[in-house]
């Protein structure tokens, strides 16, 4: 398999976790978004949408949207949990992460981090983006004071999800100590078993 990605991307961060955790061998190509490389015909022909990380099967096949890559991977794998209602729990966390987490956390810290987003950091964005992102970790933080993982007892592809823009939100300017199951949490989920850091490279 092929993954087209950017090593210092959250989104591409989590299939590449779950690939490393789970053994599977694939090719990684670099395309990022900072230098336009994602918006060129050649990748834009293979992705309409123009975005990173992208997977492309043995037989040619490809699925965008990290999320959705995450799902593909964990079939019948410890990663996706076997009962229906846990199940259902890791698709509303995977949700959860989609909408109210990375459009915030994530972004807040790419207008801080990143040269080329630096024109859109204005003062109300920056502001949005802290409230909205302290939001969501509150809601975490609430669900982890009585809860080891996000969908049932035990490490899913909710936790990479949401663990992917998570352990970085410090470079955003969040106060992950105000947190401290979100914190308690972050340091189990590097301690399971196959992790890696976010810039591993197959």
């Amino acid at each position: 398999m092929i993954l087209y990605d950017m090593i210092d991307s959250g989104n591409c961060y989590k299939p590449r976790l779950l690939m490393a955790k789970l053994g599977i061998p694939f090719s990684r190509v670099e395309v990022s978004s900072h230098t336009g490389e994602t918006r060129k015909a050649d990748y834009v022909a293979k992705n309409p949408n123009a975005m990173v990380p992208l997977l492309e099967l043995d037989d040619g096949r490809r699925i965008a949207e990290s999320n959705a890559i995450l799902l593909y991977l964990a079939e019948g794998t410890r990663f996706l949990p076997a009962d229906r209602y846990e199940r259902g729990l890791a698709y509303q966390w995977l949700f959860f992460e989609q909408y109210s987490h990375e459009p915030y956390i994530a972004v807040r810290k790419a207008l801080r981090t990143f040269p080329e987003r630096a024109k859109d950091a204005t003062p109300e964005r920056l502001a949005l983006t802290l409230e909205r992102g302290n939001k969501a970790l509150d809601v975490m933080n609430k669900h982890l004071e009585q809860n080891a993982f996000f969908a049932g007892s035990t490490y899913s592809v909710a936790d990479i999800a949401l663990y992917a823009y998570t352990h970085t939100a410090e470079k955003g300017g969040f106060q992950l100590d105000a947190y401290p199951a979100v914190v308690e949490w972050l340091n189990r989920v590097e301690a399971d078993k196959g992790h890696v850091p976010i810039e591993w490279q197959a």
